[in-house]
């Protein structure tokens, strides 16, 4: 299949490929190949930013160590106010995403050969990445834990905001549920932003811009590239956003 336009020099944010990555997905626009729209990518950082104040504002009432951190929101007063309501906000931006992606993270056999591969092969050269699609076994099993790590946060957090309605035992398994989640959440954040960046990197463009390359695409996700090559609405919707471009 013969894509429309070729992108050339830098990226700006009025060229062809972030028109296209506005509102479709899986679509090839030159040397490029939109991945996230602008619904999937406001999504996706509405969770993160909600998710970071949220901890921002919720370390240094966890532990005096962390105290410092109150004084960027204005004191441990202020933190204490803003902490319950960024984590309800966090839980609700989760569960919008969650329905928005579910139907793209169900595993398969696919995923479970990339689990297998990565437990019993030492270094990249040795894996077969052929049949990954847009996501990977370890990008699903990703998914999935934020949206069980919400189901720990949201009783935890609400048996912690309205104490007096519990007792003393719930209270105690909700801060020990609380802590947990967010020490797992914490880790998996690191992981995953070193994934998104030094590791792999083009793929923080994803987010931001909405397109990767090809070749990141044909490296990482073959199977999808394949399968966005093959498709027939590229020319179409490449064609019809250049005649709209504003």
């Amino acid at each position: 299949m013969s894509s429309v336009t070729t992108t050339h020099g830098p990226h700006l944010p009025g060229d062809p490929a972030v028109i296209v990555a506005r509102r479709y997905e899986d679509v090839v626009v030159g040397n490029e190949i939109s991945r996230h729209n602008l619904l999937s990518r406001l999504s996706h950082w509405a969770v993160a930013i909600t998710f970071v104040l949220a901890m921002l504002t919720g370390m240094p009432i966890w532990t005096p160590v962390f105290g410092w951190m109150a004084y960027l929101f204005g004191g441990l007063t202020v933190c204490r106010l803003l902490h319950p309501w960024l984590g309800v906000a966090f839980v609700l931006f989760s569960i919008e995403r969650f329905f928005q992606w579910v139907s793209d993270m169900q595993m398969a056999e696919p995923d479970v050969d990339w689990f297998r591969q990565r437990a019993t092969k030492k270094g990249r050269a040795g894996v077969d990445d052929s049949r990954v699609g847009k996501y990977n076994g370890g990008q699903k099993l990703y998914f999935w834990a934020v949206s069980l790590g919400c189901l720990g946060f949201l009783p935890s957090g609400l048996v912690m905001w309205f104490p007096e309605y519990v007792s003393p035992i719930v209270r105690q398994l909700a801060y020990l549920l609380h802590d947990f989640t967010f020490i797992c959440f914490g880790a998996s954040l690191v992981i995953h932003i070193f994934l998104s960046t030094a590791a792999e990197p083009g793929t923080f463009v994803s987010m931001s811009r909405g397109t990767v390359t090809r070749a990141w695409a044909r490296l990482h996700h073959p199977r999808w590239y394949q399968d966005v090559l093959a498709g027939a609405r590229s020319r179409e919707v490449v064609k019809d956003e250049q005649v709209r471009k504003p």
